[in-house]
């Protein structure tokens, strides 16, 4: 499936020199978006996964049909400030910025074998913190699963001894 016929890429945003895959033309087609969904399933079902952890807001939505495409659990992955029960949390700097991310300290369980899972791999800042998350509650990070990678920006250098699975390839 030629899934990039479905992304729109909208150039110069959030600010110039970055060309933004937009995700919600894909996820806007029923019958493609549970096509992605199961592909990616299809990719990461040798991995014995417990639970999938994905960032807010993107991996929310790639993470959690994923869940339960694969019948296991979805832990949540927020900015600063969001969760409401106890969390611990780690700063991250971004392609544009600086960001926290936070979990509850009861998401993932010592020793749970986990996918993060999210819409886009870039510079590997937001997924290599989200790593650093589950590792600090004792989970076991498996893989990580993506819509699309951009693999100009090397991201896959920032999570070193972790198998990475995504739908299409950008350049840029």
């Amino acid at each position: 499936m030629d899934y990039k016929k479905h992304i729109r890429v909208i150039p110069d945003f959030p600010q110039p020199g970055i060309s933004f895959k937009d995700i919600t033309t894909l996820l806007q087609n029923g019958e493609l978006y549970k096509k992605a969904i199961d592909d990616l399933k299809q990719m990461v079902s040798a991995l014995n996964i417990d639970v999938i952890a994905g960032p807010e807001a993107r991996g929310f939505v790639v993470g959690a049909p994923l869940a339960y495409a694969l019948g296991v659990g979805f832990a949540p992955i927020r900015k600063s400030g969001k969760l409401p029960y106890e969390t611990i949390e780690v700063g991250y700097d971004l392609e544009y910025g600086k960001d926290r991310l936070a979990m509850h300290t009861d998401a993932i369980r010592k020793g749970q074998n986990v996918l993060i899972a999210d819409d886009l791999l870039a510079t590997g800042g937001t997924i290599s913190t989200s790593v650093n998350l589950v590792r600090q509650l004792g989970g076991n990070v498996v893989g990580a699963a993506f819509l699309i990678e951009l693999s100009a920006l090397n991201g896959r250098e920032k999570l070193p001894g972790i198998e990475v699975f995504s739908l299409m390839e950008y350049e840029d």
